[in-house]
């Protein structure tokens, strides 16, 4: 039974793989959409930004969710649904209703951010969690990577219709593989918190972990969002061969995010690598600004090196979040951290490309180190969680089921 957790971690991947190759994809689209719609540089960032704006209401309903009903139903009842909206934008014909839909397919979608991630944590123990929730947070470059390489095939063949409709479809396949094979672990059937838990809303340290993580997008963003217009408007690279710079720094993120799930578990710690990576992403954006009109064999290993540095930190704060807030509130504390996300993601697309279009690129992603630079500093008041370890399996058998590690101290 316990090598089921094995399963657990692929389907949650796979669903997750699904939404990601739209929510994170999407720029590979972006030159298809703003020749089709006529979209400004402002226009096309909104539009890259309208699914992260669509999960803004509703990421932390699905985490509490997930904790009342289970994953299983969470995930089959979300990609399902965003499925449906995300192919029906390929029938639209107005920037308007594009977005509309676009955030819609976000808000449903979503479903599966907090519920997937609830799963592979409430099946892994404590040595082992780190490296889990990397592989499950690696799905979504391994979806943007796919993306980036079979959406301007698609649109090429197809249009934007075929590519919407496609990425709708792998929506419901992820949720269909979800519903198939989530479960629960036998010991979290009934699980109540513990009485000296915080809801993660009321827990100070909470908000300061995924406030400070959030800030991390600022240089994410500017990378993985815009790399492929900045590579075709500005260096004038051709399309297919910026998609393809972009689906390298998906691929390199992949074994980013597993690597640095292995040096949290190493390390028993998740803040101090959270930071010591924001650090790390703050310098290596900088310098990538600095290279901006330098020759493409200086400038693209830059990106990379930025690009996957930005990709590399989500699964140390999603494990340090779900850690932090005790196993029965795990999904309401994944909600809450994802929304954090959302929020700054749907204000970073459409303020980076302002800022190019008032200033420069150079300026622009200047200004985007500033993120992870403030939110390295703004972890430092994060304990990390260094309580003895409560899971529900582990390889020899179940254990209590109890809370999570939680902090002794908070901030």
């Amino acid at each position: 039974m316990t090598r089921y957790r094995w399963v657990i971690l692929a389907a949650g991947t796979a669903a997750q793989a699904s939404f990601s190759a739209a929510s994170v994809g999407l720029p590979a689209l972006a030159p298809a959409l703003r020749s089709h719609y006529a979209l400004t540089l402002g226009q096309t960032g909104v539009v890259l930004g309208a699914m992260s704006l669509g999960m803004v209401p509703t990421l932390f309903a699905w985490g509490l969710a997930a904790d009342r009903i289970g994953e299983r139903a969470v995930i089959a009842l979300g990609l399902a649904s965003g499925g449906v909206a995300l192919a029906a934008a390929g029938w639209t014909r107005s920037y308007p209703a594009l977005v509309a839909l676009l955030a819609l397919s976000g808000a449903l979608g979503c479903a599966v951010n907090a519920a997937s991630g609830r799963a592979v944590m409430s099946w892994f123990v404590e040595e082992e969690r780190g490296t889990a929730l990397g592989i499950r947070q690696a799905a979504i470059p391994v979806g943007g990577a796919a993306a980036a390489v079979a959406l301007p095939l698609l649109a090429s063949a197809g249009g934007t219709k075929l590519a919407f409709v496609v990425l709708g479809a792998g929506f419901v396949a992820g949720g269909a593989l979800g519903g198939a094979l989530m479960r629960e672990p036998a010991g979290r059937r009934g699980a109540a918190p513990a009485r000296d838990e915080r809801p993660p809303v009321r827990d100070r340290g909470m908000w300061t972990l995924a406030g400070g993580s959030s800030l991390y997008l600022t240089a994410q963003i500017a990378f993985t969002g815009f790399v492929v217009l900045f590579l075709h408007i500005h260096r004038g690279v051709s399309t297919h061969a910026a998609a393809a710079v972009l689906a390298t720094m998906n691929l390199l993120g992949i074994a980013a995010r597993i690597l640095a799930g292995r040096w949290s578990d190493h390390l028993r710690a998740r803040v101090r690598p959270l930071r010591t990576v924001g650090l790390a992403l703050a310098v290596a954006t900088v310098v990538a600004a600095a290279l901006v009109d330098a020759p493409l064999w200086v400038l693209v290993p830059a990106f990379l090196v930025a690009g996957v540095l930005g990709l590399s930190w989500n699964g140390l704060s999603f494990t340090a979040a779900a850690e932090r807030a005790g196993a029965a509130r795990a999904g309401a504390a994944l909600g809450l951290q994802q929304t954090s996300l959302a929020v700054v993601g749907a204000l970073v697309s459409p303020a980076f490309a302002a800022l190019v279009a008032g200033t420069s690129w150079r300026l622009a992603f200047a200004v985007a180190a500033a993120g992870p630079l403030l939110g390295a500093f703004a972890l430092r008041r994060v304990p990390e969680a260094r309580a003895p370890v409560q899971q529900y399996m582990s390889a020899s058998g179940p254990r209590s089921h109890g809370a999570l590690p939680r902090p002794q101290s908070r901030s």
